[in-house]
């Protein structure tokens, strides 16, 4: 994709989402809810309740959400491979599997861990060049943010804080990453994401200058939510 018609992309997909929220449906094969039936109509659930766009693993899902509703789709891929700790879209097989499946925004692993297509920025390329897809770096640090953004990177997303071992460990949200990443990024919009438990730390990361936040769990997986509630009654 010619970087005007990215750029224009960009545009549209940062008015669409700006200051609004952005929903994760997924669920995992051990989970209750595992299936892209399932996962489609909490996509409808959550555009009728007012979220912009929708995040989704495996192309299955991305493409039954596609079908389901008239939002913009952040597609991710997650796959375990021998040898590497990356496992959102590790490699541009499974890139190219979420574009076709039709994502409008690809997210990928953007942290300083061994990555199996070698430099970041040679992956981003190939994704721009081989797919319509805006991509978008899913990372752990304000360092990892920052350069995602030097390498080519359309957005960025705190998704991974807290769930690197060299990032900040808390149970919620990492507010104070939000804050810093959208004073330092020069030209990228910063997507606020992991642990958002509450509609008040959503209203901070936006205030801390995130254009959108990604809520999933808090949202979508009943099974986290219930124990929350446990765990609160038990202390």
């Amino acid at each position: 994709m010619l970087a005007e018609e990215r750029s224009l992309r960009l545009k549209k997909f940062v008015e669409q989402v700006n200051k609004q929220l952005i929903v994760s449906c997924q669920a995992l094969s051990h989970e209750a809810l595992f299936g892209s039936d399932i996962m489609a109509k909490m996509a409808i659930a959550a555009a009728r309740g007012g979220a912009r766009a929708i995040r989704a693993n495996t192309p299955v899902d991305v493409k039954a959400i596609k079908a389901a509703v008239d939002l913009p789709v952040i597609g991710l891929y997650k796959e375990v491979l021998p040898d590497y700790d990356v496992i959102i879209t590790p490699t541009l097989r499974h890139a190219l599997a979420i574009a076709e499946a039709g994502a409008d925004i690809v997210a990928i692993d953007a942290t300083n861990r061994p990555h199996p297509e070698g430099e970041l920025a040679d992956f981003v390329a190939a994704i721009h060049e081989k797919t319509d897809c805006l991509v978008m770096a899913d990372i752990s640090t304000l360092e990892e943010g920052l350069a995602a953004e030097k390498v080519g990177f359309d957005m960025v997303s705190t998704t991974l804080s807290g769930y690197t071992p060299y990032s900040t460990q808390q149970e919620g949200p990492d507010l104070e990453i939000v804050k810093a990443l959208a004073e330092q990024l020069e030209r990228v919009p910063l997507i606020g994401e992991g642990r958002f438990y509450t509609p008040e730390q959503v209203k901070q990361a936006l205030e801390n200058g995130a254009t959108s936040v990604v809520v999933g769990g808090a949202i979508t997986r009943p099974r986290e939510i219930t124990a929350r509630y446990v765990k609160a009654i038990q202390s």
